[in-house]
């Protein structure tokens, strides 16, 4: 492991020691969001936030939660910006260690979010959260703490500790977690103990002096996705042949299924074309199943199509997918044409195509 850099956090906790009016934010799935917690305030990330403004009382700290359930770093790089940086953070905890897979576009997606966020404007502070499925032990820490190393983030990593010592039986699963991924209460506040150790850790080396901070070394990966760009019907009007805008409005950023064109019979289409070398299509899978599927042909390729199954087999809630078509393609003005199969019934839910993601 690269030697890790805590100088942006010590400048943090040495502002909140003046009293400066600080934003502490937190981005990732649902187990940021708050999921199986019986109320918001006994999440990890309030707790963790709680730690921050009972450690330095004489500070002013906001609170920004862009956690979503069920969604990857692939679709965090796109919104990082709305749901997250445009509050201008000064710290930041990022974990999308359950929702992102060990494939090399998850490693980069990553690498993307993390240097979007390192290079904001307020130069915020990061500290990556690695949460675990508790009945596997899976996650993708290392393609993540890679990353994290190659920055020199600190990261705190639930599989190493939380989920070792349940190993050890020192808790049972069914003490942690309820479905053996999302924490509850107990669950929740032992996530937050790790971090806050890691933050105490820290915070002793404060009489220490910073050293100057570092400038963001050359890219791990090809880092296609740093400067990634989410289009819904605010920011792109595609050809419509069927196909309706949803004209209903969004209510906050975990309104998912708003702003994004709604195909409800086969034979409706819509054709998009923009500019660049990698293209993800988000669409919703639901649970009122049967839904409608579609397909989707990229430059006129019919030999190599790509289906969009609306129906989403777990009976958790709607999910986002987000479907790659083209990574590291040639950048040049891409065609896009989906169009609603007719294998369904009539009485099938509509496709509702959320948004493209474009680097």
């Amino acid at each position: 492991m690269g030697q890790i850099d805590n100088t942006r956090i010590k400048s943090c906790m040495r502002r909140a020691q003046d009293g400066e009016e600080l934003t502490i934010g937190f981005f990732g799935g649902s187990i940021t969001q708050g999921c199986l917690a019986s109320v918001h305030e006994k999440s990890y990330a309030k707790r963790v936030y709680d730690w921050w403004q009972e450690t330095f009382p004489q500070a002013d700290f906001h609170y920004v939660n862009g956690g979503i359930g069920g969604t990857t770093s692939h679709f965090g790089v796109s919104r990082v910006v709305q749901d997250l940086l445009m509050y201008q953070p000064d710290m930041v905890f990022v974990d999308f260690s359950v929702n992102d897979r060990e494939e090399e576009i998850f490693k980069e997606t990553y690498e993307g979010l993390i240097r979007r966020i390192l290079g904001w404007q307020t130069r915020p502070a990061v500290l990556i959260l690695n949460n675990v499925y508790y009945d596997t032990g899976r996650n993708v820490q290392t393609y993540h703490n890679e990353v994290a190393d190659w920055y020199h983030v600190p990261h705190v990593s639930m599989k190493d500790t939380l989920y070792q010592r349940m190993k050890e039986g020192l808790y049972t699963q069914e003490e942690l977690t309820e479905d053996g991924l999302h924490p509850n209460d107990k669950g929740h506040g032992l996530v937050a103990s790790e971090i806050i150790a890691r933050l105490e850790e820290i915070r002793k080396e404060l009489p220490q002096k910073n050293r100057e901070e570092a400038p963001l070394p050359e890219p791990l990966t090809k880092n296609a996705y740093e400067h990634a760009r989410r289009l819904t019907i605010r920011e792109a009007s595609p050809e419509l042949q069927g196909f309706r805008a949803d004209t209903r409005e969004k209510e906050g950023h975990l309104d998912l299924f708003k702003n994004g064109w709604i195909g409800r019979k086969p034979g409706d289409r819509i054709v998009f074309e923009t500019e660049a070398s990698c293209i993800g299509v988000q669409y919703r899978k639901t649970i009122r199943r049967p839904a409608l599927r579609s397909e989707l042909v990229l430059d006129g390729d019919r030999e190599h199509t790509f289906i969009l199954d609306g129906n989403f087999e777990a009976d958790w809630g709607d999910l986002a997918e987000l479907e790659p078509v083209l990574q590291h393609g040639e950048r040049k003005r891409h065609r896009i044409e989906i169009k609603v199969l007719d294998d369904q019934l009539k009485t099938a839910a509509p496709f509702y195509l959320m948004s493209f993601i474009i680097a």
